[in-house]
Parts: C-alpha cells; sequence; structure tokens
C-alpha cells in the first residue's frame, strides 16, 4: 500500500496534467470528428474536410489546455502560444491528412466507415505528437511558484 501511495505522489501531477489533456482531447476529438462528418455529409472533400474540423477543434484546444490543463505553467504571451500551438497542430494535421489520402487515393475506399477510420488513426497519432510538442514548447514549465492566493490579499483567521 504504501509503494502505490508513494508512486501517487511521485507521478500525481502528471497524472493530473494527462487526465485534463484527455479531457480537452476527448472533447476537441468529438468536435473535430462530428465537423468532419457533418462538412462531408455537405459536399466538402475529404481533406478540405478535416482541415476546417481541425482548425475549430484546435482554437476549443488551444483554450482548454491553456486555461485548464496547462494554466500552471509559465504563460509566454498569447501570441506567441498560440502561433507555436497553431504550427504544432499544422503539422499534427498532416498525420490525419495523410492517413485519410492514403485511404481515399491509393487504397480508394471512399466510404464513410473507411474514412473515419483513417481519421481516427490520423488522430491518435497526431494527438501523441501534439502532447510531447506542447509540453516541450508551447506551455513551458514556470520559473516561478505559481502563487496560490493573489498578492495583497489578507485572508481572515
Amino acid at each position: 500500500m504504501n509503494f502505490a501511495k508513494g508512486l501517487y505522489q511521485r507521478f500525481s501531477s502528471l497524472l493530473h496534467e494527462l487526465t485534463k489533456f484527455g479531457t480537452i482531447g476527448a472533447i476537441a476529438f468529438v468536435v473535430d470528428t462530428g465537423l468532419y462528418n457533418v462538412f462531408l455529409a455537405l459536399g466538402m472533400g475529404p481533406l478540405t474536410s478535416k482541415v476546417a474540423a481541425t482548425v475549430i477543434s484546435a482554437t476549443f484546444a488551444y483554450l482548454g489546455n491553456r486555461f485548464w490543463t496547462f494554466r500552471h505553467r509559465e504563460q509566454s504571451g498569447l501570441g506567441r502560444e498560440y502561433f507555436l500551438f497553431f504550427l504544432l497542430n499544422g503539422i499534427a494535421l498532416l498525420f490525419g491528412l495523410l492517413t485519410i489520402g492514403f485511404t481515399k487515393y491509393t487504397l480508394h475506399l471512399h466510404d464513410l466507415l473507411s474514412l473515419n477510420i483513417a481519421n481516427f488513426i490520423g488522430v491518435g497519432l497526431g494527438t501523441l505528437f501534439r502532447y510531447w510538442s506542447y509540453k516541450k514548447w508551447v506551455f513551458l514549465e514556470a520559473t516561478e511558484p505559481i502563487p496560490t492566493e493573489l498578492p495583497g490579499v489578507k485572508q481572515d483567521r
């Protein structure tokens, strides 16, 4: 029991961060997949649908990750973070575009199920890249401890 408690204490920060990242990611996945299918139903091509759905879901993911998942990390400027976030999402989008493009244009599978499986695989690969890259370049470790209370505010005792 002490071993499990020690492991939890050692990795609790990472576990909480991964849980929050996963929650935001799951919601963004639902937004992305839902919009991808809506855009396909509206007659947009699969690659155009993927790009449009990703831009919208990535905007949601940025806000969720900045203000919830990684709020304890240093803020290096909204413009810098937003630019890097979308640059890295653009790279992660390539995983989705490659899997969808391969499925449609190489395997000649045009049905909705095949395109959604390709999308799912691309999102999975992109998610691994995004988690690693966000921590490394976008949401940096805090250089100073973040205060737990507002400066200058006295608590009643």
